[in-house]
């Protein structure tokens, strides 16, 4: 299917995917280990809920993208990822300034996946 698609430009290898998720996920995990380990607060449960919520979303992205193929619809998905990940991240500040810092790479590459699935619903 990858192949079968116009991609649009600074569409990395497809070797890249798994390597940044599998850092991110690292990132990812590690920061919301330092808010779960840390005081119990408001600022704490709403940071754990946020970064459940936005695992729930991240885990849809994918079927919606290649399993119906609805681009459009994905592509907003990821608006809401990016959404919810920028939340967390404030949160996150609020509780552990560094594990907030972990996830900026997260919001980075959600960004740059949202350009990505934009250029494909466009070019397609």
């Amino acid at each position: 299917y990858a192949q079968t698609i116009t991609k649009p430009p600074l569409s990395p290898p497809g070797w890249v995917f798994p390597l940044v998720w599998t850092i991110l996920f690292a990132l990812m995990g590690i920061g919301a280990a330092r808010i779960e380990q840390s005081s119990p607060s408001g600022a704490r449960s709403l940071g754990l809920n946020l970064f459940v919520a936005q695992l729930i979303v991240n885990f849809f992205w994918s079927p919606i993208f290649f399993n119906l193929q609805a681009f459009g619809l994905a592509f907003l998905w990821l608006l809401l990822l990016w959404v919810l990940v920028f939340a967390m991240i404030l949160v996150f500040r609020r509780v552990d300034p560094p594990a907030a810092k972990l996830q900026i790479p997260y919001l980075i590459w959600v960004g740059f996946a949202a350009y990505l699935n934009l250029g494909v619903w466009l070019l397609n």
